[in-house]
């Protein structure tokens, strides 16, 4: 499992930096403000928790199991898809049926903090 969620935060802030180059040049003055604006949020939130998804692994790897981290883990690697992945897909193809995804994701990725918290709370001295 933690091979997966390691491999899963290199490859998402891969595809961040990848993303925000291709929106800072390719995509200027195509998109319409609201809808760069879009993809420049699904930028950020996607480079900044695989960031933490990168800590999160660390700390499963240093610790051992613990159910909290784990969890922790997972809601971000699924926040990751379902927050940044919706928004993506709202500013570059316009499907703004996934309007209703994008909370979800947001949901996933508070649930990760709180599960980190958690975690964190019971493991350190």
């Amino acid at each position: 499992m933690l091979k997966l969620i390691f491999t899963f935060a290199g490859i998402s802030g891969l595809i961040s930096v990848v993303a925000g180059a291709f929106g800072a040049h390719a995509l200027r003055g195509k998109l319409d403000d609201r809808l760069m604006h879009a993809f420049e949020t699904a930028v950020s939130y996607q480079i900044s928790h695989s960031l933490i998804l990168i800590v999160c692994c660390l700390l499963l790897e240093q610790w051992g199991r613990h159910w909290a981290m784990e969890y922790a883990a997972y809601a971000f690697a699924a926040g990751i898809v379902l927050f940044s992945g919706s928004l993506y897909l709202i500013a570059l193809v316009d499907a703004r049926w996934l309007g209703p995804v994008t909370p979800l994701g947001g949901l996933c990725l508070i649930l990760g903090w709180a599960m980190l918290s958690i975690g964190i709370w019971q493991h350190a001295g």
